[in-house]
């Protein structure tokens, strides 16, 4: 199951969100210091959190300006909903449903009195007295006559009779509880007989009344099997620390009692005694133990086995998060970087240390902040993931920011390595924890202001320049590590065109149909009108440049600047409208004109197909504006995106997929 959509409301700084879409693998949220991101997530975990951590408080969580109607009692904390998530079945959640709720989105939401309610959407709706009223009537009409002919003399047992004590005080709008349901069930079962045989309308009249009377139980159990299946939301912050030593007596005597007022003091050793599958007592009474004596073979061998499973368990614990520290810290064989992780038991202390090159032992503490927060972020994940990983959403928030901004950036592959089995949402203010082909990803947190609180827009836009400023450094970084090193450089409008055209080439190149050059860099300038600029910077580094521009008006205006004329020639300056026929001022979303038709069908629920035939020289953006409600091109773009990563190029119309071989043959051969 995954979470799909997410809304929190009158929840600390944050008023309304607005809805938000959470992608299948990972979802970045970036923002300012202050913005809001991590009340984002605290509050995406009561959606189902685990038992130890604590939920609302009215006190502590409702926002404080609006504080005063609660003590009042304006407003009760049972009418009060602070999160809600709409969640997508896998198609291991399906196989234990029926078919009729096969498809079905499951609506999880969580009030201010920690109550927690689900419903179902796009699934058949609860069945009310009103939805079988007319059936029963016309069933029991006709069951009456057959009644009335073999009972000639007694009428109190007549089916209508009978129907009308059984539904006395019901409203239309009763629902049809269990026990309702029931006594409807064994009505009809009991007056079954009286349906004359063969009458083919009335069987299935009672065929139909079965099923519907059944449906809200079904309803029930299918939202019974799937609050079971709710993934468990795990919070990571950079607060659980696993220190270096930690004396087991002390730490078994702090869990026992309860001794200590902050919950994150001990946190990363327990999970690494659960990662070594031994509690704090176990370890410290085990120190404490005396060897038995010589002459006692079989006390000699307990303790022998107990010492060895110690020793094996720190030992297989210590290989596993060595590897996976190298995975991403790749310490640089030119330099002495220790990197071989130990964890020893030694009487009273529990030991973390890291051997260098020479076989020295160096404590933990010794390493640098960013080492020790990977170590930490690994002993937590495993010691978690022996249960609650295994059906979870992980929220990380701000993860590995005391690492080096290149360590940064190999740990964002291990994000992806997480979110491929656990969906994972994530704050982050660095641009290294962005990569450039994931802005799609990326949902910006602000807060313009207190009265309004904190916003996650669905877009690249912000109020703020401080929200977007991850996004331009991270575009920065690369366009600096990128923007000289190709010699064969493309040059788009936006962003959308960028990602237009490298998820159409991927999927191209993944059937082998038209293979872009990869010697070509793709370089976005934002607007049509700094394409001149990018043009000319790469031109005067003895660069091969060519562009693509769109044919309305921005790409007319841009396409005529003399600068860019002079610079790139007339052959370098390509149009989309020399690869669509009939649409004079075509855009790039021309190219794929009937599959974006049908993805903003699905995405929209607006078929414009009829319009669009009819007017051929339009372009579909055009349409699409006039059209759909709160249409979206950034928001087609991120959907096509999603589309063609499950799709093959044939799912592409016949004349799309000519367009598109079309427009990467020419850019092939203009930056040969």
């Amino acid at each position: 199951m995954k979470l799909k959509k997410a809304r929190i409301q009158n929840y600390r700084s944050i008023i309304d969100s607005g809805e938000f879409e959470i992608e299948d693998l990972k979802t970045i949220m970036v923002g300012p210091n202050e913005a809001g991101k991590t009340v984002v997530l605290k509050a995406l975990q009561q959606l189902n959190k685990p038992d130890d951590i604590p939920g609302f408080d009215s006190l502590r969580d409702y926002p404080r300006s609006k504080y005063n109607d609660i003590t009042t009692k304006k407003i009760l904390p049972e009418d009060v909903t602070v999160v809600t998530g709409w969640f997508e079945l896998d198609e291991i959640d399906k196989k234990d449903i029926p078919l009729e709720f096969k498809n079905c989105i499951y609506k999880k939401y969580k009030n201010l009195d920690n109550k927690t309610y689900h419903t179902l959407e796009n699934a058949p709706k609860s069945i009310y007295y009103k939805d079988l009223k007319n059936d029963l009537l016309r069933m029991v009409s006709h069951m009456d006559k057959q009644y009335s002919s073999e009972n000639l003399e007694d009428e109190t047992n007549k089916p209508s009779i009978l129907l009308n004590v059984l539904c006395s005080g019901w409203s239309e709008y009763s629902i049809i509880s269990d026990e309702k349901s029931k006594k409807l069930k064994t009505f009809l079962e009991e007056n079954y007989a009286f349906v004359e045989e063969e009458n083919t309308k009335e069987e299935e009249r009672y065929t139909k009344l079965i099923s519907l009377i059944n449906l809200n139980a079904e309803r029930d159990r299918v939202l019974k099997i799937l609050s079971s299946k709710t993934p468990v939301f795990i919070l990571f912050n950079n607060y659980f620390k696993v220190k270096p030593s930690v004396h087991l007596e002390h730490l078994a005597k702090r869990t026992e009692q309860n001794l200590l007022d902050d919950d994150y003091y001990d946190y990363g050793n327990l999970c690494l005694l659960k990662l070594l599958g031994f509690t704090a007592r176990e370890l410290s009474d085990l120190g404490n133990t005396q060897s038995p004596s010589i002459n006692d073979a079989e006390a000699l061998k307990i303790y022998k086995d107990k010492l060895d499973s110690r020793s094996y368990q720190l030992n297989s614990a210590s290989v596993r998060l060595t590897e996976e520290i190298r995975t991403v810290w790749m310490p640089n064989p030119n330099r002495p970087e220790a990197d071989k992780l130990k964890v020893t038991a030694d009487g009273q202390y529990l030991k973390v240390v890291v051997e260098d090159d020479i076989g020295v032992d160096i404590e933990l503490d010794q390493r640098s902040e960013g080492f020790q927060w990977l170590v930490s972020f690994f002993v937590v994940f495993f010691a978690e993931a022996m249960d609650k990983h295994k059906n979870a959403i992980l929220l990380l928030d701000e993860p590995g920011m005391s690492l080096h901004g290149l360590k940064q950036r190999d740990f964002r592959d291990t994000i992806s390595r997480l979110a491929e089995k656990n969906q994972t949402i994530y704050t982050t203010h660095s641009p290294f924890l962005v990569g450039p082909n994931e802005l799609d990803l990326v949902k910006v947190v602000e807060m313009k202001d207190r009265k309004e609180g904190t916003k996650i827009h669905t877009t690249l836009s912000s109020s703020d320049p401080a929200g977007l400023l991850p996004l331009q450094e991270a575009l920065g970084y690369d366009l600096a590590q990128s923007l000289f090193s190709q010699q064969r450089n493309l040059i788009l409008e936006g962003i959308t065109d960028y990602w237009y055209l490298d998820a159409t080439a991927n999927l191209l190149r993944e059937d082998k149909i038209e293979i872009l050059n990869d010697k070509i860099s793709l370089v976005f300038a934002n607007s049509a009108g700094k394409v001149v600029y990018y043009a000319t910077i790469l031109f005067a580094h003895n660069l091969k440049v060519a562009a693509l521009l769109d044919s309305d008006v921005a790409g007319d205006q841009a396409a005529e600047q003399e600068n860019l004329v002079h610079t790139l020639g007339n052959k370098n300056i390509l149009r989309t409208k020399d690869f669509v026929s009939n649409i004079e001022k075509a855009e790039i979303e021309d190219l794929l004109r009937e599959t974006l038709i049908e993805i903003v069908k699905d995405e929209y629920g607006v078929d414009v197909y009829t319009i669009a035939k009819s007017q051929p020289n339009r372009p579909i953006i055009d349409i699409f504006n006039k059209e759909v409600p709160v249409f979206s091109k950034y928001k087609l773009a991120k959907t096509y995106i999603k589309w063609t990563r499950s799709k093959k190029s044939s799912d592409l119309k016949a004349d799309e997929l000519v367009n598109w071989k079309k427009i990467i043959n020419t850019i092939n051969k203009t930056l040969k």
